[in-house]
């Protein structure tokens, strides 16, 4: 049983008798207070789709969720449905726009290392890799003898998504992005 601190987004929960997927942790400091951090998450229930916001310390125990993850890859979209392709039994699994809507920035039907979430199994999450690699579709001219360690330009990328990269990078590049901080990571190994 985990303490709050150790709880990871897309984390399956059970709080109050019910399943929850945790979206998004906050994690504050009080002043003055003895003893740890507050872990505010937010969490969807996986049957309703009902969003709830609470605020654990760091030592409180939380029960996760028997859930299982299942490896697989994006094939299409269906009105707000995106359909994933199970990469073992090729079983499709489709999840609302909504409820990947942080995810669906950060894959293309080249993302590898994609995970379905399932709780009692219905898809309910994606887990995403750390880092994924995306075309940079607009930015300003590279510049040339620009540093790796010098200023950023922000950046369009081929799913649409905005991040700020190094002013050496240019349009048609490819790119990692790290997922969970929206933030550049290294250009794509050339293959």
């Amino acid at each position: 049983m985990p303490k709050a601190s150790d709880i990871k987004k897309n984390a399956a929960v059970e709080y109050n008798g019910k399943t929850y997927i945790v979206k998004d942790i906050e994690r504050s400091v009080p002043q003055g207070r003895a003893g740890g951090s507050l872990y505010r998450m937010r969490m969807y229930d996986v049957v309703t789709g009902h969003k709830v916001d609470e605020t654990f310390k760091d030592s409180e125990m939380l029960n996760l969720a028997d859930l299982i993850r299942r490896p697989a890859i994006f094939s299409y979209v269906d009105g707000d449905e995106y359909v994933f392709m199970d990469n073992e039994d090729y079983t499709p699994y489709s999840l609302n726009k909504q409820s990947i809507e942080d995810e669906v920035l950060f894959i293309n039907e080249e993302t590898a290392g994609i995970q379905v979430v399932l709780v009692d199994d219905s898809p309910v999450a994606l887990d995403l890799p750390t880092n994924v690699e995306l075309e940079v579709i607009e930015t300003d001219p590279s510049i040339k003898g620009a540093s790796a360690t010098s200023r950023n330009k922000p950046a369009k990328l081929s799913t649409g998504v905005t991040i700020q990269v190094p002013e050496h990078i240019s349009t048609g590049d490819k790119i990692k992005v790290n997922v969970e901080e929206r933030k550049f990571a290294g250009r794509a190994d050339h293959k």
